[in-house]
């Protein structure tokens, strides 16, 4: 291949990832003329379109479906071999590339994260912060976070946290004023902070037990969120109750700042888990991100 394509292939993937010109720009640190310029040759030396433009999307062409179908394991390969001999050393370097629903930070990631930069300072760990199921090898990421029952059993699982519960919770202000709800039933009289889902639209409905047995309860208010830590912010400012896991929320009420509202009714989640592909167990920066899980 010529060089000068071997060179901007990086480019080239980075803007089919994430079908956008000025993302791959901002992501990659270059101008977004710089991005152009390098998908301009590419497709120039192939004498074909890789990307289909309009003013409001990019996505790939069947030719540029094939030719990345084919050129992404190829690069990943030669990318794979570096980090090796690197490794070899003592020093990983690269991207570790990870999907995570933005609870994943306060709960493990941050403390992992940080203990990484000290292990291994070349690395460059990129999190995309998403609450949708997403299918991380199409989507570019090496590694994704999720609840351990969401996880597709083709992938290999890490345990990040313990289990641990999703509750519902108020500010003791809210709850002078408009009482605490004796049953579920009664949430449909409270003001409940909802949490809109961007992937399919829909509302969330709380998942709760009643009397031993899992239910879905929806819940209405005048407020609706797509990030879970602003519902536990809104409650702390007595907009309403919140439902959201446990430990993101036992600060404020050990603070005094949230009570806990119909406990009974709380129920289990099986914590997060990293998961990757197996074929990727052996790659020096996923070994290197499980071992600051470990330690």
């Amino acid at each position: 291949m010529d060089r000068d394509l071997l060179a901007h292939l990086p480019v080239v993937r980075r803007v089919a990832e994430r079908r956008s010109f000025a993302r791959a720009a901002a992501e990659l640190g270059l101008s977004p003329s710089a991005v152009s310029h390098a998908v301009r040759l590419f497709e120039e030396r192939l004498r074909t379109p890789l990307f289909a433009r309009t003013t409001r999307s990019v996505s790939l062409t069947e030719a540029g479906q094939t030719f990345l179908a084919a050129a992404i394991p190829a690069l990943d390969a030669l990318e794979e071999a570096a980090s090796m001999i690197q490794a070899a050393d003592g020093n990983v370097t690269g991207t570790v590339r990870i999907n995570a629903p933005s609870v994943a930070m306060p709960l493990a990631l941050t403390r992992i994260i940080a203990r990484l930069a000290g292990r291994h300072p070349r690395l460059v760990v990129e999190v995309t912060s998403d609450e949708a199921l997403v299918d991380i090898v199409s989507a570019g990421h090496d590694m994704g976070v999720r609840l351990g029952e969401m996880i597709a059993q083709d992938m290999v699982a890490v345990r990040l946290t313990p289990p641990f519960k999703a509750i519902m919770a108020a500010s003791p202000e809210y709850l002078r004023l408009r009482g605490k709800p004796p049953a579920l039933a009664d949430l449909k009289t409270h003001n409940c902070i909802g949490f809109r889902q961007l992937s399919g639209g829909g509302v969330y409905a709380w998942d709760l037990a009643d009397e031993g047995k899992d239910v879905a309860v929806k819940v209405s208010g005048s407020v609706r969120v797509t990030e879970p830590l602003l519902a536990i912010e809104l409650a702390s400012q007595s907009v309403g109750i919140a439902y959201g896991f446990e430990p993101l929320m036992r600060d404020a009420i050990q603070a005094g700042r949230l009570e806990q509202v119909l406990p009974a009714a709380s129920i289990e989640e099986p914590g997060l888990f990293l998961y990757f592909p197996r074929r990727a167990t052996q790659a020096p920066k996923i070994r290197a991100f499980v071992d600051a899980v470990r330690a």
